[in-house]
């Protein structure tokens, strides 16, 4: 503090600041790459330990002997959903009944803004049906929930078989302390959501549900089964949610203490755990595995049906069955016994899980990032645009005190106009306005005029207004204001560094692989740009770090990381499938991704591509 009071050494202090700045920025942008590359090696990660006392230890005794019978129940459900086409409500209900449950159902419909081309549908109607296991030793006060997907085709029947399998092993014991609720949700996630809904009495996405008729108690923690072989060789489990959202460190601990006492196989983001990690292999899979939870989280869209309890406080992740790793088999009595451990373990529950980590990366299963390691990487790279600016403002106030003393008539004359400077920040955010509103709102005018479908008219139109925005700011400040001057750039700059500072601060704060990768590409950018550059090469390189070239390389960087390479033409299909999910994502379920690029990122970039073009 004395150092910032003495005004002399506060002024020298700047000096230096500003005398070293651009070589200070670029250590600490190198620094933040290495920083976060390191958090992969294992010694600088955190061994995953049980933080809640009530689930300490495995120590209960599994005994779901139904797996076979499990697997019949599917074959039966699978004929009876080939006959129903679609999801068997009827057989459904009539099967949880038999089962001793209390069975309700709840019909949903939904019209997509523009019809989802992945899973070919526009206007989805379904019935979600579950039954509601009652407590016989609490006020019923809490529940936990177990759900499998009636996905189409073949895919998750043996998940409904083992639902329906535990239920009738469940409704025989007497130890339960919660509510279980056993849910069969049609049409995945659009479905959970419907019912998400009318469990709390909520209407955030324009749903349109028939209310619940039998509810239980304040939901503490789901599961989430996604099994689609009888042959399942490991278990993955699936933590990403909504917005980048993570469940309780918890209860991925449990899923992997059971995993061991069971001798399961168990993987994260698909990848088996190595314990080499002193080798380069070693390290190189951490990274990967790592990376790959970025990519995901960074995404902002709910990777199982999982993803969407997050939104309401409840701790939830998807456990999805594996089939391709040839030297290990786990049957699906295991798979029962290691689900039945898990829930009478969340039974034991007292409130609900907190004392662990929400904010962390996993490179493995048994190691783990806390949010204290990995955010001085970010950290670093926010320095760097404080610094930019700092040095921005004292040249700034050096020309005002020149000014003063009277050195420069012609500095006083060349002081930037408000409209110079509001100009091109009220374009940019217009434009931005227009990415977020007019794709969709045009979808119909565009099918009209061109051969493309209503999905491929949204994508288009939204790379279309993005492209025509490069050429709006500094064209629009041009026209209206006229030349600009030296100090107007400055002060642009420096309203878009502080500007960029707080987004990105903001953004990793709720989810921190999205603020990351943004702030890796976009603050060298805004570190660099002036208008005395040369135009065409950093227009070129302006570009190539763009918010939207961005996505493009992640999309390619996943399909690297999940060894699924694809070729220049696969690549942009997926980048347009991509655009196209992230914008269907915010509509159905709420998702900020898209919003957040284009009314906020998207503009501030454009702000930079306006100080390139300055005169």
């Amino acid at each position: 503090m004395g150092l910032l009071s003495d005004p002399n050494r506060r002024k020298a202090l700047i000096n230096l600041l500003t005398r070293l700045n651009t070589p200070i920025c670029m250590v600490c942008y190198i620094a933040a790459i290495i920083w976060f590359m390191g958090l992969a090696f294992e010694p600088f990660t955190l061994r995953t330990y049980m933080s809640e006392n009530a689930m300490g230890s495995t120590m209960v005794e599994e005994r779901f002997p139904a797996g076979e019978r499990a697997l019949s129940t599917a074959r039966e459900f699978d004929a009876h959903k080939r006959k129903a086409d679609g999801m068997p409500v009827d057989w459904l209900v009539k099967t949880m009944q038999a089962r001793g449950l209390e069975v309700f159902t709840q019909s949903f419909s939904r019209l997509l803004p523009f019809p989802d081309e992945n899973k070919e549908r526009y206007m989805v109607r379904g019935t979600n049906v579950y039954g509601i296991l009652r407590a016989p030793r609490a006020p019923r006060t809490e529940a936990l929930v177990i759900s499998a997907p009636c996905s189409p085709g073949n895919s998750n029947n043996q998940a409904v078989g083992l639902l329906l399998g535990l239920a009738q092993y469940f409704r025989n014991q007497v130890y339960w302390a919660k509510d279980i609720i056993f849910l069969v949700n049609e049409h995945d996630l659009i479905g959970m959501q419907a019912w998400l809904e009318g469990y709390h009495h909520t209407n955030i996405t324009g749903m349109e549900y028939s209310p619940l008729q039998g509810r239980a108690g304040s939901i503490q923690a789901a599961l989430s089964l996604e099994l689609s072989s009888d042959v399942i060789t490991s278990l993955d489990l699936i933590l990403e949610g909504l917005n980048g959202q993570l469940p309780n460190l918890d209860l991925a601990n449990l899923f992997h203490a059971f995993c061991q006492k069971l001798s399961v196989m168990c993987t994260i983001q698909g990848k088996l755990q190595r314990n080499d990690w002193d080798t380069t292999e070693g390290y190189t899979h951490a990274a990967q595995t790592m990376l790959l939870m970025v990519l995901k989280q960074a995404s902002g869209r709910a990777w199982g049906d999982h993803g969407l309890f997050l939104r309401y406080h409840i701790e939830a992740a998807s456990i999805r069955g594996i089939n391709s790793f040839r030297h290990y088999k786990t049957d699906a009595t295991t798979i029962g016994r290691l689900l039945e451990g898990m829930i009478r373990k969340l039974n034991n529950l007292l409130e609900r899980l907190h004392q662990s980590y929400f904010f962390y990366l996993m490179p493995s299963l048994s190691r783990f990032v806390s949010i204290g390691y990995y955010m001085p990487a970010f950290g670093l790279l926010a320095v760097i645009l404080l610094l930019r600016a700092l040095d921005l403002w004292v040249h700034l106030g050096t020309a005002d005190q020149a000014e003063v003393d009277g050195v420069g008539e012609v500095e006083r004359s060349s002081s930037p106009g408000v409209l110079s400077l509001l100009t091109p920040v009220v374009i940019s955010h217009l434009t931005g306005v227009a990415l977020y509103l007019l794709p969709v709102q045009l979808q119909e005018m565009a099918v009209e005029h061109f051969p493309v479908s209503e999905t491929e008219a949204v994508v288009l139109t939204a790379i279309a207004i993005y492209t025509a925005g490069l050429a709006l700011p500094h064209n629009t400040q041009r026209l209206l204001s006229g030349e600009g001057t030296e100090q107007g750039w400055r002060v642009l700059k420096l309203i878009a560094l502080l500007y960029l500072a707080v987004l990105l601060g903001c953004t990793a704060l709720i989810n921190f692989s999205l603020g990351f990768i943004l702030a890796v590409t976009l603050v060298p950018i805004a570190a660099c740009i002036t208008p005395h550059m040369p135009k065409a090469l950093s227009a070129l390189a302006v570009i190539l770090l763009s918010p939207g070239f961005t996505i493009l390389y992640c999309v390619f960087i996943y399909q690297e990381l999940i060894e699924a390479p694809v070729n220049m033409s696969e690549g942009w299909m997926l980048y347009l499938s991509v655009i196209s999910q992230g914008i269907l994502d915010h509509t159905l379920y709420g998702s900020l991704v898209y919003p957040l690029l284009a009314l906020f990122i998207y503009p501030c970039w454009l702000m930079f591509w306006n100080i390139l073009f300055w005169k």
